[in-house]
């Protein structure tokens, strides 16, 4: 008898996919439910820091709904463009960019972080909320966000962080393992997305080894800041 075909599971990126275009009708209502509203500050922090540099070309990666574009529009650059893998996310980011009559400033465009459609020294900075965490191979994503980006320009990287003092390291902890998934399978109705959170972001190299990363990626300058005590933390790096 033949044996039967073997089947290899879909790699990261395409479950990545799938899982995000799957709740992203809810991805809004539950970003700001389970943060408290506090990834709004997270995303003006980003962008209070950017401003400095005042960039005329913006990249957002991992786009999402484009909460993150939105924002920085705030500071007038020329023009922002935002990718992500997920149509159904974009989708949202689109309607949303439309109400806000800001289709003349941003533009959004399916498309693989970790492989851009753009040229060598296209932007004046780039920004990422949330999603180098879920890239399948995230020196390859590092590499090409500084590809991109103009000798001397800034990546700003949000990113989720395991807390290490104490009351916040346990209360952070429970409430990942245990009310956000809750939470998350009841409003999104998928019985994965939500236990991958925490998952991704106890797999994710964080701190001074995220750093050493982004310089082997090409970055000269590296540095992060901690964001309400230790739950997130904004990256930036120098090309």
């Amino acid at each position: 008898m033949s044996k039967p075909p073997v089947t290899q599971a879909p790699g990261r990126k395409v479950q990545v996919q799938a899982m995000f275009n799957d709740i992203a009708l809810r991805y809004d209502l539950l970003n700001h439910l389970l943060s408290m509203g506090i990834d709004k500050g997270w995303r003006r922090k980003l962008v209070k820091l950017m401003a400095r540099d005042n960039p005329a070309r913006i990249l957002d990666l991992a786009t999402g709904t484009a909460d993150l574009a939105i924002a920085a529009s705030a500071i007038h650059p020329q023009h922002i463009t935002g990718t992500d893998i997920a149509e159904e996310m974009l989708a949202i980011g689109k309607e949303k960019v439309k109400k806000l009559g800001l289709e003349g400033m941003i533009t959004l465009l399916k498309a693989d972080s970790e492989n851009l459609p753009f040229a060598d020294a296209e932007f004046d900075a780039a920004m990422v909320a949330f999603g180098v965490r879920n890239y399948e191979n995230l020196p390859n994503g590092l590499k090409e966000m500084c590809r991109v980006l103009k000798p001397g320009s800034h990546a700003f990287i949000l990113e989720f962080s395991k807390p290490k003092k104490f009351p916040v390291k346990q209360l952070f902890g429970f409430y990942s393992r245990f009310i956000l998934p809750l939470i998350g399978r009841m409003v999104s109705k998928n019985s994965t997305a939500y236990t991958y959170l925490p998952e991704s972001v106890a797999a994710f190299p964080q701190d001074e080894v995220f750093l050493q990363l982004m310089r082997e990626a090409g970055f000269s300058k590296a540095e992060f800041k901690c964001l309400s005590f230790g739950i997130t933390n904004l990256y930036i790096g120098q090309k």
